[in-house]
């Protein structure tokens, strides 16, 4: 069942939506998609550069707000502060994220600190803002973005992967809690999307590990050319307006994360053969692995 574009307009119009993460990628295309269905939209990114361009584009609906998400006081200041302006907060987009990964014995604390600020404390940091907010209100939607590597293995992106799949957690076990409240909570596990993160090795300004990892064709050789952004913003919006839970897109992370739900013990062992027999390749002829061995493609969905 698809929601309608008239359907997915009423629920937003008028509407009053905090975005992190949105000078680019998921989060630019989230405020974009919710703009354009008349909602209010305060677009919060570190970038306050590319934050402000944006809103601009998209003209006086949006505005743009410089925010760091590790710092737990300006995100509630933010998210407060955009309440008391313009009355209620309706939907707040918990967007913001880094990519990170390596071998995990070549992995620095420095990174894995890092990781866990961006990926989840921001997040935490997100709904501890919001969410007494919306039960004061007696309503609200709070939508944290969190990543297939949250519902499937990824090695290679483990500290990414940790605090992604704490996100789902997070989230599941919030959505209970507050629908006794009048408080919607739903998540987003998206496969590659074509955004910057696929370009990031690590965060930036921390220690990578020896070994780099090439997310993109990494992610592209498991589960196929990564999925527009614009894209997966309509998948969100409609999941949002319908109420679900977990919001999969695109259907290839959906497959596998089927499969892995049905055959979790069967893709584990195989992508451990995977992962085995490409060490063993290279300690036999100094080969390269092959792109996405041990990935999440590693298995096909049957």
């Amino acid at each position: 069942m698809t929601t309608d574009s008239v359907s997915t307009r009423r629920h937003f119009e008028g509407q009053v939506a905090v975005v992190t993460g949105a000078a680019s990628g998921i989060g630019k295309a989230l405020a974009t998609a919710l703009v354009g269905h008349g909602a209010v939209v305060v677009l919060a990114d570190i970038d306050a550069v590319g934050a402000k361009a944006v809103a601009e584009a998209l003209g006086h609906h949006s505005e743009a707000v410089a925010l760091d998400v590790t710092d737990a006081p300006a995100v509630r200041r933010v998210i407060e502060g955009t309440a008391e302006t313009h009355g209620r907060l309706d939907f707040v987009f918990n967007n913001a994220g880094i990519g990170a990964g390596g071998p995990v014995e070549e992995l620095s604390l420095e990174l894995w600190d890092k990781t866990i600020d961006v990926d989840l404390r921001s997040v935490i940091y997100g709904v501890a803002a919001a969410y007494p907010l919306m039960v004061r209100q007696g309503s609200g939607h709070i939508v944290n973005t969190a990543s297939l590597a949250g519902l499937v293995p990824s090695p290679l992106l483990t500290p990414y992967a940790a605090a992604k799949a704490a996100v789902v957690g997070l989230s599941t076990s919030l959505r209970v809690e507050a629908a006794a409240k009048g408080v919607r909570v739903s998540v987003v596990c998206p496969g590659p999307i074509e955004t910057p993160l696929l370009n990031q090795t690590n965060p930036p300004g921390v220690a990578g590990p020896a070994t780099p990892v090439n997310a993109r064709k990494l992610l592209t050789n498991a589960l196929g050319a990564p999925y527009p952004p614009e894209d997966l913003a309509a998948d969100v919006l409609e999941g949002v307006v319908e109420n679900r839970a977990l919001i999969v897109a695109p259907k290839s992370a959906r497959d596998a994360w089927a499969f892995f739900s049905a055959h979790p013990e069967e893709m584990l062992e195989a992508m451990a053969q995977k992962a085995i027999a490409s060490r063993d390749r290279r300690a036999v002829r100094d080969t390269d692995v092959p792109e996405g061995s041990g990935s999440p493609g590693a298995v096909t969905p049957k």
